[in-house]
């Protein structure tokens, strides 16, 4: 099988015996010498971290990136991973502030990317850049507590963008105007079937709501079926559970920024 990636290089460290750092660049020869970095490309010769332009070589800007994993206990228990800092440098350039971003969130209980935030999540917090771990926008996922049920309907009317489902108990507080719509076949309070999307809801009475199916491409719900809803993914974050957590760290700046440490918030998960 035949991947298709970037070109990248990587670097040997004697000290630690081991396979440190990957660069986005690809030297034809490199060399520490006097305290300096030097490399070389089409015959010239490039000494590296004094140039204006950070993260700049050879002409071509990439984002500096780190990715590396919290690991406490990996095999005892699962946890629940609650924040994510980091104590980094700022520098103020166009009155913007250079700062890192989480591009990446992965443990070994999800699928795919469950999370990431952005650089404008982060406060800073006696020191350090402080965030709490938010879900993506847009993940599903029936299992968690901002997956709330209704009810059966029993009575749908009104246009696609603005169709009213009627049941015959209290919806009750939980769901706010702004929530996405699932509905679902039971049978014999099973469900057949995954929830499919209807929409997002524009209006709410006691035993009403008025959903636009338009949203997402939804689908008009059919007298019976089961109707539940999902809060907004970011807003309901609860952190990332598994036995560890895997971060990536994104800078996209080109002046001098230094991270110094990442640190998390983490408890036992209790189901």
């Amino acid at each position: 099988m035949a991947l298709n990636c970037e070109p990248y290089t990587l670097s040997y460290s004697e000290s630690s015996k081991g396979w440190p750092s990957f660069y986005s660049f690809t030297p034809e020869f490199m060399i520490g010498m006097n305290s300096f970095f030097y490399t070389f490309k089409g015959g010239n010769l490039f000494r590296h971290n004094t140039g204006a332009q950070r993260n700049t070589y050879y002409g071509q800007f990439s984002n500096a990136t780190i990715t590396s994993v919290f690991n406490p206990e990996p095999t005892l228990s699962i946890k629940l991973f609650k924040t994510l800092s980091y104590e980094a440098n700022t520098t103020v350039v166009d009155s913007n502030e250079a700062r890192w971003e989480c591009t990446r969130l992965l443990t070994d209980l999800t699928d795919g990317n469950p999370g990431s935030m952005l650089d404008t999540f982060f406060v800073e917090k006696e020191g350090e850049w402080f965030s709490f771990i938010r879900t993506n926008e847009g993940t599903v996922n029936f299992s968690q507590r901002s997956a709330n049920g209704i009810g059966a309907c029993t009575g749908v009317s009104g246009p696609n963008t603005a169709t009213i489902i009627e049941f015959a108990n209290s919806i009750g507080t939980l769901l706010n105007i702004g929530d996405t719509v699932y509905a679902t076949t039971l049978n014999a309070g099973v469900a057949t079937a995954a929830p499919v999307l209807v929409g997002q809801v524009t209006a709410k009475t006691n035993t009403t709501i008025t959903v636009d199916t338009t949203v997402g491409g939804g689908t008009v719900p059919t007298v019976g079926q089961f109707i539940l809803f999902i809060k907004n993914a970011v807003a309901e974050s609860h952190g990332a559970r598994g036995y560890y957590l895997e971060f990536k760290l994104e800078n996209d700046s080109t002046d001098p920024v230094e991270l110094f440490s990442v640190g998390s918030s983490v408890m036992k998960s209790f189901p």
